[in-house]
């Protein structure tokens, strides 16, 4: 289990990490989002004992990155945003370089060589250099070079940046089949990638944590809400106003003139559905309905309602 206790990580009087505290659970692939510049990359990389933390602690299988750092290592794969990869070698002497910094057995290295290379799909370009490689490609390398000590835990920081949307289902693909046997924290900005891949999700902005749980949480904890649009003729503003009337959990959250209409926008519960009880009110009141459009609150909506403010990463 990995604990992140009270972390704060200033640089100077920038402050990038104020006292967060969240936990990952053994098998748990955590999805740690935010805008550029909330903070994720400085948390991972207290968390990989890269950096270490301003105050507050983190604990990796009851070891803390402050005492502990070359222990937590060993247990972690890492998969920086800006992959760690050699160009002027071929993917087998990569291979074998970050074999020899993990201090693995020259015996066990052939058979830990055909097991990532199958699990990583690089068996076709284990001799080409990785200069000539795609970006899918690199970083399938680099998901490699984390994962061939066969750590417990990974942490994968913008996996799939710059891919097409053919490679980012690919690594998205490994990332899943991964967690079957890992714990993984996957960081991004990119709301479906999370979506796509995690069990549960922080949301970070600004430096602090302003969402945990699953989805369904943070939908059901923002009180997910439909939006309709009516467009109507023959309607006043005033009479709009009243078709409250219909339902008392119906909100009219805008109404204005358009030209010769009244655009109305409602709010109501994603549980409910009163759009033929609002149709039956306009005819009651001789309005014309030009337009009657539905949008639910997503989780997109949850996102920036939660990380409006943004900024340069940190």
């Amino acid at each position: 289990m990995i604990e992140v206790r009270n972390l704060v990580k200033n640089y100077g009087d920038v402050k990038a990490v104020r006292d967060i505290s969240f936990t990952v659970e053994n098998g748990e692939i955590l999805g740690f989002l935010g805008p550029n510049g909330a903070g994720k990359t400085t948390t991972l990389r207290v968390i990989t004992s890269y950096l270490s933390p301003t105050s507050g602690n983190v604990f990796v299988d009851n070891l803390n990155v402050l005492d502990n750092s070359m222990e937590i290592r060993s247990l972690i794969g890492y998969l920086p945003e800006m992959n760690p990869l050699y160009h002027e070698m071929n993917v087998y002497e990569f291979m074998e370089f970050v074999a020899n910094v993990r201090k693995i057995e020259k015996s066990k290295f052939k058979s830990r060589l055909n097991e990532v290379i199958e699990l990583c799909g690089l068996k076709g370009v284990i001799h080409k250099s990785i200069s000539e490689l795609s970006k899918g490609y690199c970083q399938r390398v680099g998901l490699a070079q984390a994962i061939f000590h066969d750590p417990e835990i990974l942490i994968l920081d913008e996996p799939t940046i710059g891919l097409d949307p053919n490679q980012i289902a690919e690594i998205r693909k490994l990332i899943k089949n991964l967690g079957k046997e890992k714990t993984v924290i996957i960081s991004s900005h990119v709301l479906q990638e999370i979506q796509a891949t995690a069990d549960r999700m922080v949301i970070i902005n600004d430096g602090e944590i302003v969402a945990n749980g699953t989805i369904e949480d943070l939908m059901s904890g923002f009180k997910g809400k439909t939006r309709l649009i009516l467009e109507l003729k023959n309607a006043t503003e005033e009479s709009v106003s009243k078709i409250k009337s219909v339902n008392s959990e119906i909100s009219l959250a805008d109404i204005k003139t358009q030209g010769d209409s009244i655009v109305a926008s409602l709010e109501y519960p994603n549980s409910l559905d009163p759009r033929q009880n609002i149709f039956d009110y306009a005819l009651e009141n001789k309005w014309t309905i030009l337009e009657m459009s539905r949008h639910k609150t997503s989780l997109e909506d949850v996102f920036r309602n939660l990380t409006i403010e943004g900024g340069a990463d940190a």
